[in-house]
């Protein structure tokens, strides 16, 4: 495991969540799964995770929501938005916070963990 380099997965949709949690977990990163944004928010791993990937679409909280709140708060880390609805509003909204990337549902594994491992300052594995 890469010690202080926690992937936080926000997805309310159970399989989606369980299954990015075991992709970050097989290329060797720690990773936790939250199903909603306030979830996050309540947990000790909120302000300190490595990288953030998250749904832009979920019930209280959107991931884009969620991100600006952090932003503000200054606990923001590198975020991967996921989504299975993707508008060029909320594509260009993700990209205007400093996004990593903006990734269509079903996304490529190797795109995000290239994507994982460009927000955990580690260089892409060829």
């Amino acid at each position: 495991m890469t010690i202080g380099k926690i992937v936080a997965v926000i997805d309310d949709d159970e399989n989606v969540r369980i299954a990015i949690v075991a992709l970050v977990r097989s290329v060797g990163y720690e990773a936790r799964g939250f199903a909603s944004a306030l979830d996050y928010l309540a947990s000790d791993l909120c302000g300190s995770a490595g990288c953030l990937i998250t749904d832009v679409q979920m019930p209280g909280l959107s991931g884009l929501d969620l991100h600006a709140r952090l932003l503000a708060e200054r606990r923001a880390c590198p975020v991967v938005f996921i989504t299975a609805f993707p508008e060029a509003r909320a594509e260009a909204r993700a990209k205007a916070f400093g996004a990593i990337a903006f990734l269509s549902k079903p996304f490529d594994a190797q795109v995000m963990v290239q994507c994982i491992e460009q927000a955990l300052g580690r260089s892409p594995r060829a």
